[in-house]
């Protein structure tokens, strides 16, 4: 009968353990698939996103001149980013944008976030929103024409693409 007690203890004993072991390991495993569940999904984001800087120039004419091309009144960049990845990105604003000379670079705000030059806008030219295949002007207001030399600018889209450019003015 002793026998009988003690076997009746331990299979009562084990039941609890095990409920135990159950309850503190089973919502670890459903918090780390969820958090490679999330990270899956944000790789795949990043891989589906792909920006191209395809050209950049500012309001310069050959002989180092400013000539106000769109009347605003201010000195402007003007960057064209395509969309070349197969998801939309947005939103735009979000971007970062680098731009100086050759390493003397600095993070231009959007004008939202702007109290004075420099700034950027962007318009997206050939498509309601940053589509696939759309391309989107970005124009970094200045107060005043920059001098001709090398400069550098690179955008980085919200997920962290990105991409940079260095050309001439």
């Amino acid at each position: 009968m002793d026998k009988t007690i003690v076997t009746t203890f331990l299979i009562i004993i084990s039941m609890i353990t095990a409920v135990l072991l159950f309850n503190a390991v089973y919502p670890a495993v459903i918090d780390s698939s969820d958090a490679m569940i999330s990270m899956a999904g944000r790789a795949d984001q990043r891989l589906k996103s792909q920006v191209e800087i395809i050209h950049a120039t500012g309001e310069l004419d050959s002989d180092g001149w400013w000539q106000d091309s769109n009347s605003d009144g201010d000195f402007d960049m003007l960057i064209w980013v395509k969309n070349v990845g197969s998801t939309r990105i947005v939103p735009i604003e979000g971007s970062d944008v680098f731009f100086g000379p050759e390493g003397d670079f600095v993070r231009i705000p959007h004008q939202s976030e702007s109290t004075g030059y420099p700034y950027w806008t962007a318009v997206i030219e050939n498509a309601a929103d940053w589509s696939p295949t759309a391309t989107a002007k970005i124009i970094i207001h200045f107060g005043a024409a920059l001098a001709p030399g090398r400069y550098f600018v690179k955008v980085i889209i919200p997920n962290g693409v990105s991409d940079e450019y260095t050309f001439s003015l």
